[in-house]
């Protein structure tokens, strides 16, 4: 278990559920290097980015999924989550990245590359 904490950093949330980091769907990308790469560039962030793994998040026609959860400054603002699709290669990993360490949504724009990739949010049951 997590401890509470009252303020959150910018927080992506990476989907490895049925879709999502399998090989099968997408042989050419290298799930592991690109978790493996953005749990490093976190723990490199000094505290201004954190990982988060989860199971299906529901889009499964647009794996890889990564949600981009503004910190909990930002979301106070009125920030909202983003869900960025096919993050499948080091560009897309790059762009969000680069996002995440200006503070991710609600406190800088994203890369305009991202705007081809975001998903709305699923609705409803799955």
């Amino acid at each position: 278990m997590r401890p509470f904490r009252a303020t959150r950093p910018c927080t992506l949330v990476v989907c490895r559920g049925c879709c999502c980091g399998d090989a099968r769907k997408h042989p050419g990308t290298d799930h592991e290097g690109q978790l493996r790469r953005l749990r490093e560039a976190a723990a490199a962030s000094g505290g201004r980015i954190e990982v988060r793994t989860t199971d299906c998040l529901g889009p499964c026609g647009q794996a890889n999924v990564i949600v981009v959860q503004p910190s909990t400054e930002a979301r106070r603002r009125g920030a909202r989550a983003t869900w960025i699709g096919w993050a499948l290669d080091d560009d897309a990993l790059d762009d969000i990245l680069e996002w995440a360490h200006a503070g991710g949504p609600g406190r800088a724009e994203p890369p305009a590359t991202l705007a081809l990739q975001t998903i709305p949010a699923p609705t409803g049951r799955r």
